[in-house]
């Protein structure tokens, strides 16, 4: 990290409501955990007197089997925001270029920012479009998939080929898997075009999201090669707490957990999307999460009623490039009635028969948003 650029540095407004009385639209987390979380944490309390074994064999083995990877590409981090400033830490120089998709992710540029690197914004829909000349002159590319906050995955095609140019061009490619989980798209970590052949791909996976455990500070990445002995060697020492660790490696093995999370997300974000309709403009999504376009309606208004009737929705306009939008989670049926009441749509138009509540989960309150 530079340290002047640190000096310079500013932080990254987010998501994330802290008032547990606000029903907490604008972090995308799960509003559910995979049973039997609460009594793996607490077991892990004895041992959390003693430093964990920093090779965190449990968890990397998890996370292979989640991800489809071998074991030894796995690079534990403390959520997926730490993964992605390893990856810019052991990719980027003072001066370096780092081509950068907007609107996503606010830490990507100031991660950027921090190694003393420069960011090269490029439109999202127009990242995988890049050629290699372009490639050529950026030590980094990012790609974020489903891309937040529009909700769309990257067409595995299109990255594939992406990939490989970045590999011809020389530039270190990291994809950010966060919200992947909650789509039935496989990780690149798995592709034969991913760090299974290639070390110039980086991969960054959070658990806290899917999981509901945005407080827990669990993730990892996932690399080959050169690439991944710098990461190994760069990450801190003890990067996941015992806790962290145990519960990790837990949530990775719940895959009916996972399926019911993903077929409830799938069948919600369409309810609340052809909701939301009536009223806005909404980007086709494949995210736990919708945008929306607030056209002519004032954006401050809208989240400024819907706070007041108790619910948080995510300010949009803190991306690049938008101006009047707003971003709402896909929850669970009850909570996203009482969101979408809060936004002034009619019951009427949310209203699905056949279709109940979903209670086969643990409920969970988390709050913040990477």
């Amino acid at each position: 990290m530079d340290p002047d650029s640190v000096l310079e540095g500013v932080r990254v407004p987010h998501g994330g409501e802290t008032d547990r009385a606000v029903l907490d639209f604008s972090a995308n987390t799960n509003p559910f955990v995979p049973d039997g979380v609460e009594e793996v944490y607490a077991n892990a309390f004895s041992d959390a007197r003693r430093y964990p074994n920093d090779d965190y064999p449990e968890f990397r083995a998890a996370a292979a089997v989640y991800v489809d990877c071998n074991r030894e590409h796995v690079v534990p981090t403390p959520g997926g925001l730490a993964a992605i400033r390893l990856a810019m830490e052991t990719a980027l120089e003072p001066g370096d270029r780092a081509l950068v998709p907007y609107p996503s992710f606010g830490e990507y540029a100031r991660e950027v920012a921090l190694q003393g690197a420069n960011p090269l914004f490029v439109a999202h829909e127009s990242m995988l479009e890049a050629t290699t000349n372009l490639l050529e002159s950026c030590s980094l590319a990012v790609v974020c998939t489903p891309n937040n906050p529009t909700g769309e995955a990257a067409d595995v095609n299109d990255l594939e080929r992406f990939a490989n140019r970045c590999g011809d061009a020389g530039t270190t490619l990291l994809i950010d898997e966060a919200f992947l989980g909650f789509t039935d798209v496989p990780s690149a970590a798995s592709s034969s075009w991913g760090p299974r052949s290639s070390d110039h791909v980086i991969v960054a996976r959070s658990l806290t999201k899917l999981f509901g455990l945005p407080g827990l500070r669990a993730g990892f990445a996932v690399a080959s090669g050169d690439r991944r002995g710098r990461l190994e060697t760069a990450r801190r020492s003890w990067c996941l707490g015992t806790p962290a660790a145990r519960v990790g490696a837990y949530c990775l093995e719940q895959d009916s957990f996972v399926e019911t999370t993903r077929e409830r997300v799938d069948r919600e974000r369409d309810r609340m999307c052809a909701a939301l309709e009536t009223r806005f403009d909404v980007f086709p999504s494949d995210a736990p999460y919708l945008l929306c376009e607030a056209g002519d309606e004032d954006v401050s208004e809208i989240i400024e009623t819907a706070s007041e009737r108790g619910v948080a929705i995510r300010d949009a306009r803190t991306f690049r490039s938008l101006e009047s939008h707003f971003r709402v989670a896909v929850k669970d049926r009850e909570r996203n009635d009482r969101a979408l009441e809060a936004l002034g749509i009619e019951r009427s138009s949310v209203e699905e028969s056949g279709v109940e509540p979903d209670i086969e989960q643990s409920d969970g309150e988390p709050t913040g948003d990477e």
